[in-house]
């Protein structure tokens, strides 16, 4: 996924059961890589574009994606489009797809207490190592060795997206061109993969992206503009 993927696990459990949940962790996400690499002409997704897999012949997994990603579609007014490039690029959903299913699974197999970070969309459910509620930074979208603002929480899905790595590279899809306006959009919610597509969209709408996240009842979010003025939901779960 071009993005580094780390675990923190925090259960008392026998090392040797940790590496085994570890281990399957990574190997669901360099399976998720493998599938949905828009960079990889073999890769499932790139297939299925060029017409080489039929939607019937379609991994359950792409045929979730391709659903979801229609759904979100209608849900942000078109401003989450997996065709926003011209070709099928899911990624925007994907990654935190794939971090909510690795936390899914370690939740099902006994580890309460852990946090999945897929290049800074974040999964935490649980208590950290020292017992207390976990602390997902936000990084500073003009210093890369800072934060601008901290959440606590035991069951938190925090996306962020943003223009400070890769550039303009989401694509306001009305326009056709990359959009503008926020540098730095994180939503919180309890799915990840939702969290990671709303924060796209709402980078994608530029300005008017805050007014669409102030109407999510169901959400909450920070967003820090290109001219560096910063807004948040009252009821983000901030610590100091």
């Amino acid at each position: 996924m071009g993005t580094t993927i780390t675990l923190d696990l925090a259960d008392d459990l026998p090392p040797g059961r940790l590496h085994e949940l570890a281990d399957d962790v990574f190997a669901w996400m360099r399976e998720v890589d493998g599938r949905f690499s828009t960079y990889k002409a073999d890769s499932e997704v790139c297939r299925f574009d060029r017409g080489e897999v039929l939607l019937s012949e379609a991994s359950a997994d792409l045929r979730f994606v391709l659903e979801a990603c229609a759904d979100l579609w209608g849900a942000t007014d078109g401003f989450f489009d997996a065709y926003a490039t011209g070709r099928l690029d899911p990624s925007g959903f994907v990654k935190g797809w794939a971090a909510q299913v690795a936390s899914d699974r370690l939740l099902a197999a006994g580890a309460a207490n852990h946090c999945v970070n897929a290049g800074g969309d974040v999964r935490v459910r649980g208590f950290s190592p020292a017992g207390e509620p976990w602390r997902v930074g936000i990084r500073h979208p003009w210093d890369a060795m800072a934060t601008c603002l901290v959440l606590a929480g035991t069951d938190l899905a925090v996306a962020t997206s943003g223009v400070y790595e890769r550039g303009r590279h989401v694509l306001d899809p009305r326009r056709g061109a990359p959009a503008s306006g926020l540098r730095s959009v994180t939503v919180v919610g309890s799915d990840l993969g939702v969290a990671d597509a709303y924060a796209t969209a709402a980078l994608a709408m530029g300005a008017a992206g805050i007014g669409w996240l102030d109407r999510l009842g169901d959400h909450t979010h920070a967003v820090v503009t290109d001219d560096a003025r910063q807004f948040h939901s009252t009821a983000l779960p901030l610590t100091v």
